[in-house]
């Protein structure tokens, strides 16, 4: 078994404490370019679901505590890399955030597989159209793994699926499914790739999400937009369907987290 390395932190400016302190996720994304960068994840559990998923540490920052509590099995998995540590006061300090269960990891991040990939074993895809809040961007990833979604498209102007808080609000589940970014063209990608496209959105023609010619679909994927202004109108116009989720006491839409779960569970891949 490696030997943990321990490492109490006594100076706040010590430039290995920076991607904790002081580097923003964009910084953390380019920080040994041209390999694939770094990313925090935060919380014994989502720590364990990266490692599960094959992410690899490069050091950990924790509440003295959880050395031999909480985290004791996550650092046996994480063998030898450094292991920076304090009072969960002065790492609040430092980070400038209340921790999660007192444990942040830095992980390497790995090159993203080919849309064509992602697309190949899959029914049932999401597309995420310019979703640059990362809370709804966690939310959605949630969602769509315990739902029965087999993975997840991103436009470029989207949040990062791997930016902290993305990270923490799906618990992890951002590791669950393969995901990767497309450019423009990804409606003719799909087309290409036997899928039928669902835009979400607001619409006179829309059909209800309980239209069973849906769910009949051999593949599908359900495209959703950002938080304002909603989808693109050359996405709508450019999608097989446009679905509408059926609503009461004149509530006109939801949030497009909410919204996800009710179209990936009328949509998904239940396991029934």
């Amino acid at each position: 078994m490696a030997e943990r390395r321990i490492v109490e932190i006594t100076d706040f400016d010590a430039p290995e404490l920076d991607v904790y302190a002081r580097l923003s996720e964009r910084e953390l994304l380019r920080y040994d370019e041209p390999l694939s960068g770094l990313f925090i994840a935060e919380s014994p559990k989502v720590v364990c679901r990266a490692l599960d998923a094959g992410y690899a540490p490069v050091s950990l920052l924790l509440e003295r505590r959880h050395i031999e509590g909480e985290a004791r099995e996550l650092l046996a998995r994480c063998g030898s890399v450094p292991v920076y540590t304090a009072e969960l006061d002065v790492l609040t300090r430092l980070v400038g955030f209340q921790l999660t269960r007192g444990v942040l990891c830095a992980m390497r991040r790995r090159p993203e597989p080919d849309p064509a990939e992602v697309c190949a074993a899959a029914r049932r895809l999401v597309v995420i159209e310019d979703v640059m809040n990362p809370t709804n961007v966690g939310a959605i990833f949630r969602s769509a793994a315990a739902l029965g979604m087999d993975g997840v498209l991103l436009t470029r102007a989207s949040a990062d699926p791997l930016y902290r808080r993305a990270v923490r609000v799906s618990m992890g589940n951002v590791f669950a499914l393969p995901w990767t970014h497309v450019d423009v063209g990804w409606t003719e990608l799909l087309r290409a790739q036997g899928f039928r496209t669902a835009a979400m959105a607001l619409s006179e023609d829309a059909v209800s999400l309980r239209d069973p010619a849906l769910r009949a679909e051999p593949r599908l994927a359900v495209v959703l937009g950002t938080e304002g202004d909603g989808l693109a109108p050359r996405t709508i116009a450019a999608c097989d369907y446009t679905v509408r989720i059926p609503m009461s006491r004149g509530v006109d839409s939801l949030n497009v987290a909410a919204a996800s779960a009710v179209a990936f569970w009328e949509l998904g891949n239940r396991g029934e």
